[in-house]
């Protein structure tokens, strides 16, 4: 998210469903949120690199390109935080969307209200740290987390992580060698305990794994504790 001051938050609404795309800018533009509008997948991709938002709201079932190719053509350049939206019932679609590197979901129909909480919740884990103290510098052996600089580090690498990655391995980091279920990490990763999915947490921890192991192939950090959770071992 950026510095400036006079800066106002900027959401791109991605939606082929006019009733959808007028319920969200209306609400978004009352919390005080711009808002920029694409009704294909094709505009998205051209408005995200244009208008570079803060967040974007992005539907799975798209023309001329879908959302999971969005969200992938996303991710290759950017982490800007993703939710998406879905009137699919397939559980798979919206998990495949998660290890595409969104953030967050919404089933349609769906609360305004329940969104405009995601939306807060999303972009407070981009908002930048104003203050920093001892706690906020995590070493766990070759592992640093440093939040003031919303880095990390694995022994000399750099982890290329999105907001959400990044909140995820803080927290196993600070509880590191202790055993977390899929509803704590909800509850301290995502900021909510309402959601019906817990495979939430098992996309995103897939994801993070990865780039784990591609900067220390010969490591797994985050071990999984059948029918528990997961833990990053100490």
């Amino acid at each position: 998210m950026r510095l400036d001051i006079d800066y106002v938050t900027k959401i791109l609404i991605v939606d082929d469903e006019a009733p959808i795309i007028d319920v969200l800018s209306y609400n978004l533009k009352q919390a005080h949120y711009q808002v920029a509008v694409a009704w294909d997948g094709e505009q998205a991709l051209a408005l995200a690199r244009r208008e570079q938002p803060d967040l974007i709201i992005l539907d799975l079932m798209l023309p001329k390109l879908d959302g999971i190719e969005v969200c992938r053509a996303l991710r290759r350049e950017c982490d800007v935080p993703i939710i998406m939206l879905t009137a699919r019932d397939e559980e798979i679609d919206r998990v495949l969307g998660l290890e595409m590197g969104a953030d967050d979901y919404v089933v349609k129909p769906f609360s305004v209200r329940e969104l405009l909480a995601r939306v807060k919740n999303v972009l407070r884990r981009t908002a930048p740290q104003t203050l920093a103290g001892p706690a906020d510098l995590v070493r766990v052996g070759a592992l640093t987390v440093d939040v003031a600089r919303h880095e990390a580090h694995l022994e000399s690498t750099r982890l290329a992580l999105t907001a959400l990655e990044f909140e995820l391995l803080h927290v196993f980091a600070r509880h590191a060698g202790l055993v977390l279920s899929r509803e704590q990490l909800l509850d301290l990763v995502w900021g909510y305990d309402y959601h019906d999915d817990l495979r939430v947490v098992d996309a995103v921890v897939k994801r993070l794994r990865a780039k784990l192991r591609d900067a220390a192939p010969a490591e797994d950090l985050i071990v999984t504790v059948r029918g528990v959770g997961y833990k990053l071992e100490a």
